[in-house]
């Protein structure tokens, strides 16, 4: 640009800054990966579920000396089954890890307070070992009946070592849990030793899921054959009564079954036994109970779902 004679230069302007690029916006998750967040629990809570219904049938049916594969029951008819069974369980767990929480959480926060690096330390030290301690010696009498120093007639008594090897293991992943907060802080060791006490902390973890686990499917277990003798001992009260028919005698040894012989101007089905209730029905079989059986004397009656039986169910009472 040409200036006027007399007037002063003026500078030229400076050029405008470089426009920065923008950031690029974090990726966004898929509905495929925000799905995965609701159906991955579920899907586990589910199998869970089914776990532990098949167990609780399983023994509760195997009392009376029905083969549960022979019933073909559905796997709704399995989920319905666990929640009387895990219930009371579970419960108790959510308790007893609330109150953990509870408490570490309290210690965690008194070590943090300043000047007590030392003390922190030792603690944790105290909690490794001793949680290692406790998971090894719960171990120790996982699959023993008798343990020493309590009693063998309490029905709790075979649940104590999976608690034990639960509570060693969570000592031992806080005590882990601090060492890597020490890290993560910058006055420890990093790298290597980091990665180790990560998978110690993973291992732990593994660790009290499968104790929790082993001791929730033995529950499950005691509790489908108790229902089973608190339902023999009931009489069967829950049962439906139900009414035979028969074209040929009826060959068992139930106690309190009544037979009549109606005679052959009744029909085909001339044979009929009154005392019977039905425990369950498979798809080619009856299982048959006799309400005054108990304890001592108790079987199950087998007929099968042919064209020599007839089964009438009556109402209870």
């Amino acid at each position: 640009m040409t200036v006027p004679p007399g007037e002063p230069s003026r500078p030229a302007p400076e050029p405008a800054p470089p426009r920065e690029a923008p950031e690029p916006a974090p990726p966004r998750a898929s509905y495929l990966a925000k799905a995965a967040y609701v159906v991955a629990p579920g899907t586990v809570v589910i199998g869970l579920l089914y776990y532990f219904g098949s167990v609780y049938t399983d023994n509760y049916y195997a009392t009376f000396g029905v083969p549960s594969a022979d019933l073909q029951l559905s796997v709704q008819a399995y989920l319905a089954k666990s929640p009387q069974a895990v219930f009371g369980p579970v419960w108790f767990l959510l308790v007893c890890g609330l109150v953990a929480l509870l408490v570490l959480g309290r210690i965690g926060h008194a070590l943090d307070r300043p000047g007590r690096e030392r003390r922190r330390r030792i603690v944790c030290r105290w909690f490794l070992v001793v949680g290692l301690l406790m998971a090894m010696l719960g171990f120790r009498f996982f699959f023993v009946d008798e343990i020493p120093l309590l009693p063998a007639n309490r029905w709790w008594t075979p649940y104590v070592p999976t608690l034990v090897v639960a509570l060693g293991a969570t000592l031992a992943f806080f005590a882990v849990q601090q060492r890597l907060q020490h890290m993560a802080n910058g006055t420890g060791r990093e790298g290597t030793a980091e990665q180790m006490w990560s998978a110690g902390g993973a291992l732990l973890i593994a660790l009290l899921a499968m104790s929790l686990f082993f001791g929730m499917t033995r529950y499950v277990a005691e509790t489908g054959t108790t229902k089973a003798w608190e339902a023999i001992e009931a009489g069967h009260a829950e049962s439906l009564p139900v009414v035979v028919y028969s074209r040929i005698p009826v060959t068992h040894d139930a106690k309190g079954i009544t037979h009549k012989d109606m005679g052959a101007d009744k029909g085909p089905f001339r044979h009929r036994y009154v005392g019977f209730h039905l425990l369950v029905k498979s798809p080619s079989r009856y299982y048959l109970v006799s309400y005054v059986s108990r304890y001592k004397d108790h079987l199950t009656v087998v007929l099968p779902d042919d064209d020599t039986v007839r089964v009438a169910l009556t109402s209870p009472g």
